[in-house]
């Protein structure tokens, strides 16, 4: 089980730490910023994504999750691109590249742990962007996806994108998916991704939790599979997978219109067998809790561990492949990100 979790949400970030079976919690760091995203930097420290109404925009780099400092080179488009960047949705590590996926929707690496940032501008220049259109958290680049040269973006509400070439050029990857935005011109985007996940060792295999439902593709992303067997609803929003066992979680929704647990009953639903189906986890879950999970406020540490927050700010743990959860102390802030480190990076 994890020895640190980071907790980001809209007023400051908050670092649990375990010593055997006891938790304490630090926080908040850096009070009053939204802190959506956090990620190792690949040189021994960890990279940090949040936003204020004064700065807009930041990345914060600490060599501990309790000890950060702003840089001075976030993310932006260029002015005469016409884009606004309004949040940075997710950090996610390549070889020796770190990438943020934002919204206004793109993609921006930085090879030097976040010191300066380039645009990925194969994305931004796409030939269907004209038809992009925002969903109801706006047009965000929230799931990034590496491979070696390969790269998986997932972007609300248009859809699944790979790039074989680091980049330069991308691909729509949404065949087998309802598309909920038509648009006649541009008919292979349009649908509404709201996570992805992939198996490291193959990563081809690809896990999708959509608006519309849960899918898997074997393939990369050129066809996909619903795989909704067990599952209480189609809508939901976090997705992850124990790389050590293959277990899939999710949280899903009562629905699009009502975003609460099905019943108000909090469930953590799991599937071990790849997605074919899926079981309910209920122990040391409440049965009246109507507070959603979203998409990047779960987390696994690839050791049987589990984790999630919602957004009345209860954060709960699993040791046990979600067999057993227990809610952690402490009433945060609404929860917007959830990442789990394996050993002791505080102060």
């Amino acid at each position: 089980m994890a020895s640190q979790i980071f907790v980001g949400t809209v007023k400051g970030a908050f670092v649990y730490s375990r010593a055997g079976d006891t938790w304490s919690v630090e926080g908040p760091l850096l009070p009053g910023w939204k802190v959506s995203a956090v990620a190792r930097d690949g040189a021994g420290g960890f990279v940090l994504a949040s936003s204020s109404f004064v700065y807009g925009a930041m990345v914060h780099r600490g060599k501990t999750l309790t000890d950060w400092e702003m840089l001075e080179a976030p993310p932006r488009y260029a002015e005469e691109s016409g884009f606004k960047l309004k949040e940075i949705w997710t950090l996610a590590g390549g070889e020796g590249v770190l990438y943020a996926g934002v919204d206004e929707a793109g993609l921006f690496e930085s090879r030097d742990s976040g010191a300066t940032w380039q645009e990925v501008a194969g994305l931004t220049g796409h030939a269907t962007r004209s038809a992009w259109f925002p969903g109801f958290g706006g047009l965000c680049n929230h799931h990034v996806l590496v491979s070696g040269a390969r790269i998986w973006t997932a972007i609300s509400a248009v859809g699944v994108f790979e790039s074989t070439d680091g980049g330069a050029t991308w691909q729509t990857r949404n065949t087998g998916v309802p598309i909920l935005i038509v648009d006649e011109k541009h008919k292979d985007i349009g649908s509404c991704v709201h996570a992805i996940v992939a198996d490291p060792e193959d990563p081809n295999r690809i896990w999708r939790q959509d608006h519309v439902g849960m899918f898997r593709t074997h393939d990369g992303g050129l066809n996909w599979d619903e795989i909704q067997t067990g599952l209480p609803s189609t809508f939901g929003f976090p997705l992850v997978r124990d790389h050590a066992s293959g277990a899939l979680f999710s949280v899903p929704l009562q629905s699009d219109e009502f975003r609460i647990p099905k019943d108000g009953k909090l469930r953590v639903f799991r599937s071990t067998n790849d997605g074919d189906s899926w079981e309910p986890c209920a122990a040391g879950l409440p049965d009246d809790n109507y507070h959603a999970v979203l998409r990047q406020a779960m987390a696994a540490d690839q050791a049987g561990g589990v984790y999630f927050g919602n957004a009345g700010g209860e954060l709960f743990a699993s040791a046990d492949l979600g067999e057993t959860f227990e809610r952690l102390p402490g009433s945060l802030p609404r929860i917007l990100c959830v990442e789990a480190f394996g050993e002791s990076q505080g102060a």
